[in-house]
């Protein structure tokens, strides 16, 4: 049996129990029935490690509750960080990478393959029982770096040359750093460049802070090199109704980032049923991605085109050929001082316009994919609102049954 290890090999392993102790935290280890009990106090024991002062639990009829409890107002880094910095590795990958870059130590230093091998021999003799990397092992390291910007490969006529990438002396920009590593999509790697940083001044507070986008920072940053090449991605989507993750071959288009609860959606072409539609980042896995499409402008025009009645990620319906659109209209009465509010309307208002009926009375106008993503919105208007229309009946009797119902709870008298 192998031992418990504080680092992982995969993310993806532990992704689905952090969110369970912190977005849910009351499951108890028994009903972590997907995977073994095993499986789950090495995975609980993992993060004690990372995240030992943000875990408690509580003891219930039903049995022990592990939860993570993070208060994202007062942390001004985001410790969903440290899982993602807990990446494991082999003996043989560690021994490779200390001695390449002692053997190219600077810039200046540039050798062939073969004087590399032969310097990595006379680096390891020294030891009892030295490891031995070959020539394919070696040159694949090599081209791994190259990617990452950290070696250089230059060719000299039929050899490859490489000497270590220059040092990069970072501007002082720690303020920024720390602004962006927790603002940003996939900030950790801002977390990753505080972390060389001599004084990591905290200058920062957020007041909507969403820490959970981190466990999705893989997924996000695959889904945005897909993206840039115009690429298909096949990936698997564990929705909630769902028992098993279904297989989806799709185009990424854009992502969009709620600024209400920080959620992150992907919008995306699917081929199988010729629509673009959302999907929760926090519900996909295993990404690959496949070969570039010659569509993907086309496409990601289409879905801008399609924006202006788009509220939140309810893409286009269509029925017997006709594109499906929901008609919202409301009149809000405003006082001679709350010209604010006219304001509020003409800021928040992310499509549709707003008409002037007098100087006290406006309405806004919308047509819409979805009238239900607006509710919450048109919510906050409800002391001002003096009509209200849906095209869409069922929403617009709810809408009112939800004031009556208020009405009642509150004992207020009905206003006609």
């Amino acid at each position: 049996m192998s031992s418990y290890s504080e680092l992982i090999k995969n993310f993806e392993k532990i992704r689905t129990y952090m969110r369970e102790f912190y977005v849910y935290g009351f499951k108890s280890r028994e009903e972590y029935n997907k995977k073994s009990a095993r499986s789950y106090d090495d995975e609980r024991r993992r993060m004690e490690s990372w995240l030992g002062d943000h875990m408690s639990f509580v003891r219930t009829p039903e049995g022990k509750s592990v939860f993570i409890s993070i208060d994202s107002r007062v942390s001004t880094h985001n410790p969903f960080y440290k899982a993602l910095k807990a990446k494991s590795f082999t003996d043989g990958d560690i021994t490779l990478h200390f001695v390449l870059f002692d053997i190219l130590h600077s810039s200046e230093v540039v050798l062939s393959l073969p004087e590399i091998l032969e310097k990595i021999d006379e680096y390891l003799d020294g030891f009892n029982t030295p490891m031995v990397f070959d020539e394919s092992t070696v040159r694949k390291k090599l081209k791994e770096y190259i990617s990452q910007g950290i070696i250089v490969g230059v060719k000299d006529g039929r050899k490859m040359l490489y000497h270590r990438a220059a040092d990069i002396e970072l501007p002082d920009i720690t303020d920024v750093l720390n602004f962006y590593s927790e603002v940003a999509p996939c900030g950790v790697v801002g977390s990753f460049l505080l972390d060389k940083q001599e004084d990591t001044n905290d200058s920062f507070t957020f007041k909507h802070h969403y820490i959970t986008s981190a466990m999705d920072s893989d997924v996000m940053a695959t889904l945005f090199k897909a993206m840039h090449e115009k690429s298909i991605i096949s990936v698997d989507n564990l929705s909630r109704r769902a028992e098993e993750p279904r297989r989806n071959r799709i185009i990424p288009l854009r992502i969009l980032i709620s600024v209400q609860n920080g959620r992150q959606h992907l919008i995306a072409y699917q081929p199988d049923f010729n629509i673009i539609k959302s999907f929760r980042v926090d519900y996909l896995s295993n990404i690959k991605i496949e070969e570039p499409t010659p569509r993907f402008d086309e496409l990601r025009a289409e879905l801008d085109n399609m924006k202006s009645k788009m509220w939140g990620v309810s893409t286009r319906r269509k029925r017997y050929g006709q594109e499906q659109l929901e008609h919202v209209e409301f009149v809000v009465k405003v006082a001679a001082n709350e010209e604010h509010i006219v304001r509020r309307l003409e800021r928040e208002k992310r499509i549709g316009q707003v008409e002037k009926i007098d100087d006290n009375t406006y309405r806004f106008i919308a047509d819409v994919y979805d009238t239900s993503e607006m509710i919450p919105w048109i919510r906050t208007f409800i002391c001002r609102i003096t009509e209200l229309h849906f095209s869409n009946r069922t929403l617009e009797n709810q809408f009112k049954s939800d004031i009556e119902e208020m009405y009642r709870m509150y004992g207020i008298a009905e206003v006609v």
